[in-house]
């Protein structure tokens, strides 16, 4: 298991502090889509400097047609990232057209297929998938399997089965995570750490818990004890 610290604060400056505060932490960084389309490539940079070691997670959730995510996904193979994600429900023929583009990269970042986001709850999610959380998300990670993807984005609660259905290698990187039980706010569907442990999640990622803490870096050293 490995901590992936979100960068979802309000200001490039206060990721960056964040960042600093940390950098004696060899950890992954969410750079999501606020910080990215305000900041881009120049902030990504910014952290590399702070720590070489970081490790950077662009989430951008590419869903378009499929020539047209495999150009992006390009792009940010040349970025430099490590791992960044697609939506699932944009198909098996653009996951493999993704990770066909990639294939000539030697050192691509990691491709992850985002399968039902975890502020849904079953009866809207339902409305647009027309199946329940489990059984899509399921459906999906083994799409995202079988057309050559690294893992998938899900929550806590289909970590377990996901990896049953696939391979007990195949990446689950899961948000929602509430390490000590703290406020669930916009997600419907959280866990403590210790159950993500269970779960055998790979990625938990961990946001407000950290950076509304009085303590950030306190708070990192007692997840990165408990992991």
């Amino acid at each position: 298991m490995e901590l992936c610290v979100a960068l979802d604060l309000p200001s490039a400056e206060e990721n960056l502090a964040l960042a600093e505060s940390l950098k004696s932490h060899n950890i992954w960084m969410k750079v999501g889509f606020r910080a990215y389309i305000r900041d881009g490539k120049p902030f990504i940079e910014a952290l590399k400097k702070i720590n070489p070691e970081f490790k950077i997670f662009l989430d951008l959730k590419l869903y378009d047609i499929p020539n047209t995510m495999a150009d992006a996904a390009e792009e940010i193979a040349k970025l430099g990232v490590n791992m960044f994600n697609i939506h699932a429900s944009a198909g098996a023929i653009a996951m493999n057209t993704v990770m066909e583009r990639l294939s000539t990269y030697e050192n691509r970042p990691l491709v992850l297929a985002v399968t039902a986001l975890t502020s849904f709850d079953e009866e809207n999610f339902s409305l647009i998938y027309e199946k329940g959380i489990d059984e899509k998300a399921e459906q999906f990670a083994k799409m995202s399997h079988e057309n050559g993807l690294d893992g998938v984005v899900c929550s806590t609660f289909e970590s377990r089965a996901i990896k049953n259905a696939t391979s007990d290698k195949f990446l689950t990187l899961c948000p929602g995570i509430r390490p000590f039980g703290e406020d669930a706010g916009d997600q419907q569907r959280v866990a403590t750490l210790e159950v993500a442990t269970e779960e055998g999640v790979d990625f938990p990622v961990i946001g407000r818990p950290i950076y509304r803490d009085e303590n950030p870096v306190q708070k990192v050293e007692k997840i990165l004890e408990l992991i």
